[in-house]
């Protein structure tokens, strides 16, 4: 710490960290008081000595960021927070938990400055923060380098964080450590609150594994345990963490949770719940703090913290100094970094990307991995990878760009490539590509099987909760997936997935399609993207006249219209658009004329006008049917009440594509059989 800083202060800032987290918990009547009061030595000695930022200005993206990955402990990094400049009042300090506060009851992205990501489901933010820093590593191989004295480029920074048992315990974590060691993420320092204490009890009830072993086998530089209160020798650890470039760190903390509470200091009452009044005044007393005010903030403490915050200012002032020695230096560089922060595209991204696709039967994964082709040179911050699917173009690996990590070309930065091979991770996958996005640099995408989304489905909400531009890539995405069987085979997932407020799902028809689809996620998304995809062939569609590919950003158009009032309406998206086109064909046979509706992306169908939504899918009496090979019920806000989803309420089989199409139903005389058959039950 400062030289200004005597033994006397530094406690009274550590106790004045523990007790506002006391007072706002005890204030809400919530929260979880025992980590932030074992924590406030080393988060102190963390935020005042070794973390690099500026309160003023919390996205400067030559920051250190810091991760508080057991987000219950988030009166702990609130504290810090108002303590050190950030533009977090004390007044919302006492709203805790408290409607439209920015002190949410876990730290989320976008609500309070210096959060750097939504954390809360333990194991999730460990794992984004290991995406942190692998953006990190790949900012300075490729448009940084290494930082001195006189000059510094872009991804010289560190990420910290702070994880706990819970943590720990969640595979999660042990998927995204494996692949972080294996890496060799040198700018990845962890503090782990090793406090033996759970909800429900010691962790000798569920949790006995020897963690450093653990960490140290997956290729970690592991320091401890040390005391959660010898801050010097944690001072000592952290810098021989930034020493270890070739190895994440592990810092083993052994703290006291609760500490300073006579009656729940060391035991699980002090996880999950106020102390109540009385033990807040046994605590207090016990550790030499005014019981009255609360939300205390001493003078010498406020002065210290505010001083603090001022060094940290002429820091940022000084690697911004640094920094435009390297811009000078560096202009390509420079102006490619500038180019990936702010998201520089082509103007016509839907034109080039769709050139050559048009006629071209294909499976839509295939045509993903020739966008994806074309978009190397278009889009060099572009960077991402499969979970070991890619050879089945979930996505593919594209030569061009070598690939990240031990794998590369000997002789070559291994965070020069662009290919990630994720392994099979998909839970640490999904939350590592948030990460990256989060870092603000590289646009990541992740993909594997749809099935595997479900392994995937909590780092993909947390990506639409912080409205981060993550983007997934997943095919075989149904029934058709064939002889791999019902395990392999998606019936539920896409209804589940169109259900995440703020994920916009495409599920593309074509090449063309498939290609407007990724330029209006990489022009337009402002939250995460996905991507559906066939492993079987489609055939190209012939879509009516006066056919826009802007139609396509509104997430439904006609492919057939019949002109006039239908007698029917087909709305279908991927696979089941040529067998929607099929059964129209065979209904005109019988006189029915049927408006064919490609709905690729059901969320900007949903943000166009009423008016326009109605003159594509009417509520005027008109049957319309829905056909899509799983459940489907996501369309049923279309079909109404007498409307028809054309789904599945069964799970899959073992067989070859084409028996299981006829098996199930899904071909075009099926579908038209039972649309008949169901006019003629309504009376249509």
């Amino acid at each position: 710490m400062s030289s200004d800083c005597t033994p006397e202060l530094r406690e009274r800032i550590e106790n004045t960290i523990r007790f506002l987290a006391v007072d706002a918990v005890e204030a809400a009547k919530s929260g979880h008081p025992g980590a932030p009061m074992g924590l406030a030595a080393a988060g102190l000695e963390l935020f005042d000595s070794h973390l690099r930022f500026d309160p003023g200005d919390p996205d400067w993206p030559l920051r250190d960021r810091f991760v508080l990955s057991g987000g219950h402990a988030s009166m702990l990094l609130y504290s810090l927070l108002h303590l050190f400049g950030y533009d977090l009042p004390l007044e919302q300090v006492k709203r805790f938990r408290q409607l439209g506060s920015s002190t949410p009851g876990h730290p989320e992205y976008g609500d309070t400055p210096g959060v750097e990501v939504t954390t809360g489901p333990l194991g999730q933010g460990f794992a984004h923060a290991v995406g942190m820093a692998l953006a990190g590593r790949l900012t300075r191989a490729q448009l940084g380098g290494p930082a001195d004295e006189a000059s510094e480029g872009p991804g010289n920074h560190f990420v910290y964080g702070c994880m706990g048992d819970g943590d720990m315990m969640e595979g999660l974590s042990s998927e995204a450590a494996s692949l972080a060691g294996h890496l060799g993420l040198g700018n990845l320092i962890f503090l782990y609150d090793d406090n033996h204490i759970t909800i429900d009890g010691p962790t000798s009830l569920c949790f006995g594994e020897d963690v450093p072993a653990r960490f140290a086998a997956q290729g970690w530089h592991v320091h401890g345990p040390i005391d959660g209160q010898a801050v010097d020798e944690l001072a000592s650890a952290l810098e021989a963490a930034r020493e270890e470039t070739d190895r994440p760190s592990l810092i083993v903390l052994r703290t006291l949770i609760g500490r300073g509470s006579p009656a729940v200091e060391g035991k699980n009452k002090a996880h999950g719940a106020p102390l109540g009044p009385e033990e807040v005044v046994r605590a207090k007393q016990n550790m030499g703090w005014p019981e009255e005010p609360t939300f205390l903030v001493p003078d010498d403490v406020r002065a210290y913290c505010v001083a603090r915050a001022e060094a940290k200012k002429q820091q940022r002032r000084a690697v911004d100094a640094r920094h435009q020695v390297w811009r000078e230096a560096n202009p390509e560089r420079a102006a490619a970094w500038d180019a990936a922060r702010n998201r520089k595209l082509p103007a016509n991204l839907g034109e080039v990307l769709a050139e050559g696709l048009a006629g071209v039967d294909a499976a839509t994964r295939k045509h993903s991995g020739s966008v994806l082709r074309k978009l190397n040179d278009l889009v060099p911050y572009l960077v991402g990878g499969s979970a070991d699917l890619a050879g089945s173009a979930a996505p593919p690996v594209l030569e061009e760009i070598g690939v990240v990590g031990p794998g590369a070309e000997q002789g070559v930065d291994p965070f020069a490539g662009r290919n990630i091979h994720f392994g099979v991770r998909e839970h640490a996958m999904a939350a590592i590509t948030n990460g990256i996005a989060l870092d603000g640099t590289f646009r990541p995408y992740s993909g594997t099987f749809l099935i595997f989304s479900d392994y995937m489905r909590p780092a993909i909400r947390l990506a639409a909760l912080m409205k981060i531009r993550s983007f997934f890539v997943f095919t075989h995405d149904s029934f058709y997936v064939g002889e791999d069987g019902p395990t392999h085979q998606p019936i539920e997932q896409l209804d589940s997935l169109r259900a995440i407020p703020g994920l916009s799902v495409f599920r593309p028809a074509d090449g063309i399609e498939t290609a407007l689809a990724y330029a209006w996620i990489l022009q337009e998304a402002d939250g995460p993207a996905m991507l559906s995809l066939t492993r079987q062939t489609l055939p190209a569609l012939e879509r009516s006249a006066g056919f826009e590919p802007g139609d396509v950003w509104k997430g439904a158009y006609a492919v057939r219209d019949p002109g006039g009032k239908p007698d029917l309406v087909l709305i279908a998206s991927g696979s089941e658009v040529s067998l929607a086109c099929e059964t129209a064909d065979l209904l005109s046979e019988q006189g029915l004329a049927s408006r064919v509706v490609s709905m690729p992306c059901m969320e900007l169908f949903l943000e166009q006008p009423e008016s326009d939504q109605l003159a594509l899918v009417p509520d005027d009496g008109t049957l319309v049917v829905a056909v899509e090979a799983g459940r489907g019920e996501s369309y049923r806000r279309f079909v109404g009440r007498r409307g028809l989803v054309y789904g599945l309420d069964r799970f899959g089989a073992s067989a070859p594509a084409k028996d299981l199409a006829k098996a199930l139903g899904f071909t075009a005389d099926q579908v038209a059989q039972r649309i008949v058959e169901h006019r003629r039950r309504a009376g249509s």
